[in-house]
């Protein structure tokens, strides 16, 4: 039987026998998806303090950098100056990188090393100022005393919560009556305001910066958390920058190379790509010259979800909230989003002074982002 559009045949088809048809629910237009906050999931623990604080701790280095610029013949120079000389000791082989050359460090003063050249049989090389410098090993002698110790220190890193709040107000007439589409004014009002507050708190933990003075807020100064993008420092490239891959749109090439720069800087595991739209589609084009498609198939795929490489499996995720020139690789294990003790987002009653209702939707919550040089970002990639 052909569609009518009604709903029955029995409907009545004059004006004073139909009434109006509303739907139970409301549709909302405005987005309020929060994949990250998603993805990230309930923190396995809660902020006990506005400044809520963790510590970080790192191993030994174990490269350096060449600071000389002189250089005479390979096979008499026997000495430069690194960076840092106190990663180094006496018996540490050595290796430049893009150099076949081993050499073995005889002594060290400040920042100049000694070194005996094409150690291990190797033949010697020209060195080049800002060449990075590999320490391989230690080479201790036999009964040997013990070597100096060395350590590092811990790191004290912190954030601040955020509140975020927003009031409802219901006249004392719209609780009493009726409303079209929806059961209580207060509950959808509530609901609403709550949807609001959890996208801006997703906004917040992918955007949001603190205060450069007086962070720990006041009555004056409004304390807010400092969020992901505004901490990554280490593994921040930028189109243009030198020896990143070139062009402005985003490929394998640029993806690869951040996953591999964070890998080698990091104990990191990338687990997430979060990008906005434009970027997605940049992400789902990685593939589109390998596709192909049966002459029965009847549905057209034009979407990567995940993305594995050598350096790990990275679920793809699309947020409306992140800047469109921007992608960010992230280590979700590393990174909380969390309320202060029993400040999660709840309603709080207020008294009325006259004929209505009203309350307060409260919350307050930071991010914990542990070892910033575990994740990564790209900014300035092209939009259009």
């Amino acid at each position: 039987m052909a569609f009518s559009g009604k709903a029955t045949y029995s409907a009545g088809t004059t004006l004073p026998e139909l009434v109006e048809d509303v739907a139970d629910l409301i549709g909302l237009i405005t987005p309020y998806e929060t994949p990250v906050l998603n993805a990230l999931g309930d923190p396995l623990r809660e902020a006990r303090s506005t400044h809520h604080e963790w510590l970080e701790d790192a191993l030994l280095p174990n490269k350096d950098a060449i600071n000389d610029a002189t250089w005479t013949d390979p096979s008499t120079d026997t000495q430069f100056d690194v960076d840092h000389g106190s990663r180094f000791r006496v018996g540490d082989q050595i290796q430049v990188e893009g150099s076949e050359e081993l050499m073995l460090v005889t002594a060290v003063n400040s920042n100049t090393l000694t070194v005996l050249r094409a150690y291990g049989d190797t033949t010697a090389e020209n060195l080049a100022d800002n060449q990075v410098v590999n320490i391989l090993g230690n080479a201790a002698l036999e009964g040997s005393d013990k070597p100096e110790a060395r350590f590092t220190n811990r790191v004290r890193c912190g954030n601040y919560t955020q509140i975020f709040t927003a009031a409802v107000e219901i006249s004392g007439s719209d609780m009493a009556a009726n409303q079209l589409g929806l059961l209580s004014e207060m509950d959808t009002q509530k609901e609403n305001r709550l949807r609001e507050l959890v996208r801006n708190l997703e906004s917040t933990v992918l955007n949001g910066g603190r205060p450069t003075s007086d962070p720990q807020g006041s009555g004056t100064v409004r304390r807010s958390m400092k969020g992901i993008v505004q901490h990554l420092a280490s593994n921040v490239f930028h189109v243009g920058d030198s020896g990143f891959p070139t062009g402005a749109d985003l490929d394998e090439a640029k993806v690869n190379y951040v996953l591999r720069k964070i890998w080698e800087n990091s104990s990191g595991n990338v687990d997430l790509i979060v990008v906005g739209g434009f970027q997605k589609r940049k992400i789902n084009a990685f593939c589109a010259d390998s596709r192909s498609y049966g002459p029965r198939d009847t549905t057209f795929k034009d979407m990567v979800g995940v993305y594995e490489s050598d350096f790990g499996v990275c679920q793809i995720l699309t947020t409306r909230w992140l800047p469109q020139d921007a992608a960010l690789f992230l280590d979700s294990s590393r990174i909380s989003v969390m309320p202060l003790t029993g400040r999660s987002f709840h309603f709080k009653p207020l008294a009325s002074g006259g004929d209505y209702e009203c309350g307060e939707l409260i919350g307050e919550y930071t991010v914990e982002l542990k070892n910033e040089a575990a994740h990564g970002m790209i900014r300035d990639l092209s939009t259009g």
